[in-house]
């Protein structure tokens, strides 16, 4: 039995919207720790889907849309992610409270 070996991307659009999170954390709210926090839990969070990363509810923007989006929520933030082939791609990270329909 082979077994599937899936990879992990993470496209530019999360990282900077990653990096906006992380800014304003630590700089603005003044509180490095969450900001610290928050990295470790996504991180985890995100390796923990990997292992499933098809068995979760999807997330259909529209009927026209060609990507099947995926969901990973984390405290007040959303993670969305596509599979193509053999890999997983996170793409987006919001706040919870934001008009995604709009976003993505």
């Amino acid at each position: 039995m082979v077994k599937n070996e899936y990879q992990l991307e993470y496209l530019p659009s999360f990282n900077k919207e990653l990096e906006e999170i992380m800014y304003y954390i630590t700089y603005i709210l003044e509180n490095p720790k969450a900001s610290k926090r928050l990295l470790k839990n996504i991180r985890k969070n995100i390796f923990d889907r990997l292992k499933n990363r098809e068995n979760y509810e999807k997330y259909k923007i529209n009927q026209n849309s060609q990507y099947i989006w995926y969901r990973i929520y984390i405290k007040n933030y959303t993670i969305f992610y596509t599979v193509k082939n053999n890999k997983m791609q996170i793409a987006h990270i919001f706040y919870k409270k934001r008009n995604l329909k709009n976003l993505l």
